[in-house]
């Protein structure tokens, strides 16, 4: 696994990488919410009232490095995320400065 910080406008986030075979499981934790790539079940984490949004890939196969996901876009967000001002189409970097 690999752990490291993400430096954002206002505040730092910890940005994981997880190898898990042929793909990687990857996100980005805020102190408030996490954007992750599309093995996340965000609708699951809003039942918890915690804002999570997933991205795709804005090139390439897949979202495979924190710079994938910071440059890729959303393609759904929770009721929470939402409610922080996450719209489908930002970029993952844009949902994290709202969380």
């Amino acid at each position: 696994m690999q752990q490291v910080t993400v430096q954002l406008s206002k505040k730092g986030a910890e940005g994981f990488v997880i190898p898990l075979g042929p793909a990687n499981l990857v996100a980005v934790r805020t102190d408030v919410g996490l954007v992750g790539c599309g093995a996340f079940d965000v609708a699951a984490l809003d039942s918890f009232s915690y804002p999570a949004a997933k991205v795709r890939p804005s090139t390439g196969p897949s979202i495979a490095t924190i710079d994938d996901l910071l440059k890729g876009i959303v393609k759904e967000a929770n009721r929470s995320a939402m409610g922080r001002g996450i719209t489908n189409g930002m970029t993952g970097r844009q949902a994290l400065e709202l969380l």
